[in-house]
């Protein structure tokens, strides 16, 4: 199917808002020649390799008000879930020359009052509670698990795409962790896997890094 159809048709945007964001796909087009912000192999394909795969992720938490999104990058899911949803989303962000995409993203979007851009490492910011947890492309499990529980508590629900390699990620944090971990098939890509989590702990005994 064709992402803008997909989202058209599924997250219910207003003209207004499918308008910025092919102004939003526009900047990217013209901003990955000053940066590296993604492959240009899927310069043709942003819809469906970045947007509508960013935008599938608010089926797994469709109400949530609040939401952090690690190692934004690009902007990928951040900007896409606060275009097309009620979510507050703080991105974080370490590199000077993204944010600043970012940040010209967001005016591009529409999105003041939506969106917090910290020029941070994550382990750097303030520690508090959000609904939602995601990191798209950011790290392995093993390193996001640990650096994003000071921002969940038990009702907080992780989102992570990891690609083909999500069940043996998670196969291999098995007895490291607790929580409800399942793994949830991709709708841009039927090789690729979703981590989704609830009520993420770490075992006794188990130490910290």
């Amino acid at each position: 199917m064709n992402g803008r159809a997909w989202v058209e048709r599924h997250c219910n945007v207003s003209r207004e808002t499918l308008e910025r964001m092919e102004a939003f796909v526009a900047l990217l087009r013209s901003e990955n020649e000053v940066q590296n912000l993604i492959s240009r192999a899927t310069l043709d394909s942003i819809w469906e390799r970045h947007i509508w795969d960013s935008a599938q992720l608010l089926r797994f938490a469709p109400d949530a008000k609040s939401w952090i999104d690690l190692g934004t990058g690009a902007g990928f899911p951040g900007l896409i879930i606060a275009a097309l949803s009620q979510a507050k989303v703080t991105m974080v962000e370490t590199r000077p020359k993204r944010v600043d995409f970012l940040r010209r993203a967001a005016d591009t979007l529409a999105l003041s009052g939506k969106t917090q851009i910290l020029c941070a490492k994550v382990e750097r910011v303030p520690p508090r509670r959000y609904d939602v947890i995601s990191a798209r492309a950011f790290a392995p499990l093993h390193t996001i698990l640990p650096l994003g529980l000071p921002f969940s508590d038990k009702g907080t629900t992780w989102i992570l795409p990891k690609g083909r390699n999500a069940a043996s990620e998670l196969e291999a944090q098995a007895g490291l962790w607790h929580g409800f971990f399942r793994v949830e098939p991709s709708l841009t890509d039927s090789d690729a896997g979703i981590i989704v989590a609830q009520g993420v702990q770490r075992a006794k005994g188990t130490r910290r890094t």
